[in-house]
């Protein structure tokens, strides 16, 4: 049998990394994308990864022409995916009053939406030739509803589900399934800066567990852990007044230093 491949993007640390580890633990070749590519080599070599199954791609998600490129070269050079995961992302605070942020919410959403979009593009219709594959999107529980110094991050998010339930219908008849995953907190780089308290915090490798779980079996959208899902639910239903009581004085995200 011709050995499986996946193509992770965000692969340099945190959830990527925790899946590229638990896919090749289940055999298939890596295919694994960063700006630090740098670290992606060190931490194959502390795994003892044979360099028969990994391919390291440098790109950045925010611009088009790199991320495309990327998945160009894969297909060239290791053929089509079975599973492409678009996890790179980035969460920072904003507030909407300081001019500066106006393009840290530009550059969110060039990261997390246009970025997950030109990462899928390449793919898209060789999978659909051949009927099999999937495409992953990255959400979070954070795009179910909005939180305060966090609106760059929860509306990219929010973009991300819809995205992802557009492209699904777009795809059903092709046999490519489309898979989003919405991640409670998860221990990462990402989330080690945050000042308010983190329920049901999971490592990576807890998580990438069940995310790979939740991707072999097809599922359309899967919230980890599954409590988060109840919690966001929860949320949903809970009147503005009641919402915006729970959140008052709540610790906002971090900014980007000025």
């Amino acid at each position: 049998m011709t050995q499986k491949l996946v193509f992770i993007t965000g692969a340099s640390s945190g959830i990527g990394q925790a899946l590229a580890w638990r896919y090749h633990e289940a055999g298939y070749a890596l295919a694994l994308v960063a700006r630090r590519t740098a670290e992606i080599e060190t931490w194959a070599l502390r795994r003892s990864i044979d360099p028969a199954r990994l391919r390291i791609y440098s790109a950045d998600v925010s611009s088009t022409v790199s991320i495309v490129t990327a998945g160009q070269a894969c297909l060239a050079a290791q053929g089509i995916p079975d599973v492409v995961i678009a996890n790179a992302g980035i969460s920072i605070g904003v507030d909407t009053a300081e001019l500066t942020d106006i393009e840290v919410i530009a550059q969110t959403f060039a990261t997390n939406n246009v970025g997950m979009a030109a990462t899928f593009h390449p793919f898209v219709e060789a999978m659909s030739q051949r009927g099999s594959g999937a495409l992953v999107g990255i959400g979070s529980v954070a795009g179910i509803r909005g939180l305060p110094g966090h609106g760059a991050y929860c509306a990219s998010k929010a973009a991300v589900i819809s995205y992802c339930e557009s492209l699904r219908g777009e795809l059903r008849a092709s046999g490519v399934k489309v898979v989003t995953l919405c991640p409670g907190y998860i221990d990462t780089p990402l989330t080690r800066q945050n000042r308010y308290s983190m329920p049901f915090l999971m490592q990576p490798e807890d998580f990438a567990d069940q995310a790979y779980r939740a991707i072999a079996a097809g599922a359309s959208y899967r919230v980890i852990p599954w409590q988060m899902g109840v919690v966001a639910k929860l949320l949903r239903l809970l009147p503005n007044a009641l919402f915006d009581k729970a959140l008052a004085g709540r610790p906002r995200k971090h900014r980007k230093p000025q």
